[in-house]
């Protein structure tokens, strides 16, 4: 199958529905800084995947998406933080993890077969 457009990409699609996940949860924050970073981060890992997808070889789409793995290990790292300040409760960190970490797999899967060729 080929993908012509980063839109078709699954693990892209995952991080828009997470972003939105984290945007809805954070969205009535008061702690500004804490949901700007949290807000920046997730956003981060999709727009990775769109830039890196565009660019000229499989090498450049790797670096990127190994920028997007990043995002997703910071967005994972404040998840855990917003838990301990009680800004979540441990069934919304639970569910909320779980969505990064799908995330992520997907990514390491794309790399690994971006590798091969």
């Amino acid at each position: 199958m080929v993908i012509n457009k980063f839109e078709e990409l699954i693990c892209w699609q995952k991080a828009q529905d997470f972003a939105v996940g984290i945007y809805s949860k954070f969205r009535d924050s008061r702690d500004w800084g804490f949901r700007d970073q949290i807000c920046k981060a997730v956003v981060s890992i999709s727009n990775n995947i769109a830039e890196g997808f565009d660019r000229s070889s499989d090498a450049e789409f790797t670096r990127f998406l190994y920028y997007a793995l990043g995002s997703a290990s910071e967005t994972k790292s404040m998840l855990y933080l917003a838990r301990k300040l009680d800004y979540i409760v441990e069934v919304e960190t639970a569910g909320l993890i779980q969505q990064a970490d799908e995330v992520s797999k997907i990514i390491r899967g794309l790399i690994k077969s971006l590798n091969k060729s």
